[in-house]
């Protein structure tokens, strides 16, 4: 069963094309179908995925799906969606059959990735390191890296919770989640990914300060009443969830009254004016 974490589900970028992942007995996975688009530039790479398969068992013989296992993966849409996925060593053996002079890159782009994972697994402070420099190369300035770097933190020590206490399917995280996001901010996560105009991206990474701010006091006031009340099962923990919820969300109303704007809004906290003309 996948990790339900959404710290270990990604999006990778290979010359300009989405490859999402996720690790999986702590392993990369990559989504079959973005590997095929990048590879082809098919117009359905579904499509090309389905025939690929039909192929290669006509003429190899082959069973391609057998080094494939179905896991989460966030969807256009922005829900988690079961997707044909492959370990390093299942793809390999899967862009074999693709006729395309993109492989041979592609391939090495894959074992360097691989490679990163090993470094991270024997000295985890690297994907920190490494999370840090690309919010930086982003154009992130470094007090907002440092609040995202705890929010992070803070979200993995929830979850951990999370699990620990009875929440063990994906569904179950979503549902803790917009119960937090309901409370702390009036929205859910999907309703406030449409107020930014968002898609696939990360929610969090297009926060400002505030955002981000009272995300963190929410889910670290949920992980502390957790464990408080020593709360089991998913039906008290969205309780406790939407407890957390409202301690944010109660200061959040304060500071707009105060200040007389509100806090969720539509600005991409690196091009705020480009948000606004949006909207105008």
């Amino acid at each position: 069963m996948p990790n339900p974490k959404n710290k270990n589900t990604h999006i990778a970028i290979f010359r300009k094309k989405e490859i999402r992942k996720t690790i999986h007995n702590n392993e990369w996975w990559f989504s079959v179908v973005d590997v095929v688009e990048a590879l082809t530039d098919s117009v359905n790479a579904r499509d090309y995925w389905y025939k690929m398969k039909v192929r290669v068992k006509n003429e190899e013989g082959a069973e391609l799906s057998t080094f494939c296992r179905q896991l989460k993966l966030r969807a256009p849409d922005g829900k988690m969606r079961e997707t044909d996925c492959a370990n390093t060593e299942g793809i390999f053996r899967i862009i074999q059959s693709i006729p395309s002079p993109k492989a041979e890159p592609f391939k090495r782009w894959l074992a360097k990735v691989g490679y990163e994972r090993i470094q991270e697994i024997e000295d985890p402070e690297l994907a920190t390191k490494r999370t840090r420099a690309l919010y930086k190369a982003k154009g992130y300035p470094d007090d907002w890296i440092e609040k995202r770097m705890r929010g992070i933190a803070i979200r993995e020590e929830l979850t951990d919770e999370w699990q620990k206490r009875g929440a063990k399917e994906q569904k179950d995280y979503e549902i803790l989640t917009a119960e937090i996001s309901k409370a702390a901010f009036g929205v859910t996560p999907s309703d406030y990914k449409k107020i930014k105009g968002l898609k696939r991206e990360n929610l969090r990474d297009h926060m400002d300060d505030f955002e981000l701010i009272f995300s963190m006091l929410s889910e670290r006031a949920t992980t502390e009443i957790h464990r408080t009340e020593d709360s089991k099962g998913v039906v008290k923990l969205k309780q406790d969830a939407k407890a957390g919820g409202d301690i944010s969300g109660n200061a959040r109303k304060q500071l707009e009254k105060k200040i007389g704007r509100p806090i969720v809004s539509a600005d991409n906290f690196l091009k705020p004016s480009k948000r606004r003309k949006k909207l105008a």
